[in-house]
């Protein structure tokens, strides 16, 4: 099941929020050469690649799907390409990633890699989803676990490859970050209801399940799924607290 653009769009203020906070972490220059690692359809590279004068961006996603979207942003010093952030290569003057790396394995390991492409005095600037704890997250692991789903996942479910906040510093500054910022933060958001949840979590956190069941069993573990948060959260308005971790490490020289 590919990623659908039009679902993930439908929250694309609240997705934009951590981004602001995150390109006011960059030690904005003339000249660099950024590289964003999970662009996605485009829209927040554009901005970024706005706010860096004379600039040359690249936006990596390995969406076929939301790199022909991001096509609509292409501009001088602006261009997209399919790539995967754990092969991605090269010598850059800012390595920026907004909410992408919490789907790859093994952080210990990929954070010193992140931090490996960026030139001496460049640096490397990062938010991702700290959230797999809430409670829209545990419901998706343990209706997995439970039939006939569990049995078509062949017992799989995922888990969340993001470390505890306080590892993320000792990881960047052991392997050459320095001026660093390391925080988490919890966005809040107002949904209409446990629906609109369901319609958070679908265009996000759901994929890899919808990716690994077979068509006539997705409507059904989205429908229990929905049950699940209604119960929960029988009214509406909803508040929606989404935590997230960002950090900026600049690379010794």
């Amino acid at each position: 099941m590919p990623w659908d653009p039009q679902r993930y769009l439908q929250f694309a203020r609240e997705r934009a929020a951590p981004f602001d906070d995150l390109v006011g972490l960059i030690h904005i220059q003339e000249g660099l050469r950024a590289v964003d690692l999970g662009c996605g359809t485009g829209e927040l590279t554009r901005r970024l690649a706005d706010l860096l004068p004379e600039s040359h961006v690249v936006g990596i996603d390995s969406s076929p799907e939301m790199l022909a979207r991001a096509q609509e942003q292409v501009r001088p010093g602006l261009h997209f390409q399919l790539g995967d952030i754990a092969t991605v290569s090269g010598n850059w003057d800012l390595v920026f990633s907004h909410a992408a790396i919490q789907w790859l394995p093994d952080h210990a390991a990929l954070i010193p890699r992140l931090l490996g492409l960026v030139r001496p005095g460049g640096q490397l600037v990062v938010q991702m989803p700290s959230n797999h704890g809430h409670a829209t997250h545990r419901l998706i692991t343990d209706i997995a676990a439970e039939e006939p789903f569990t049995t078509a996942l062949g017992g799989w479910t995922r888990q969340s490859p993001v470390l505890p906040l306080e590892q993320y510093p000792d990881l960047l500054y052991t392997h050459g970050g320095r001026d660093l910022t390391v925080f988490e933060k919890i966005y809040p958001h107002v949904l209409d209801d446990a629906d609109a949840l369901a319609d958070w979590t679908s265009g996000t956190a759901l994929v890899p399940y919808f990716e690994r069941l077979p068509d006539d069993l997705r409507a059904a573990f989205m429908d229990r799924y929905r049950a699940r948060l209604r119960a929960l959260w029988p009214q509406g308005p909803v508040f929606y607290g989404f935590r997230r971790i960002l950090f900026a490490a600049t690379r010794a020289a």
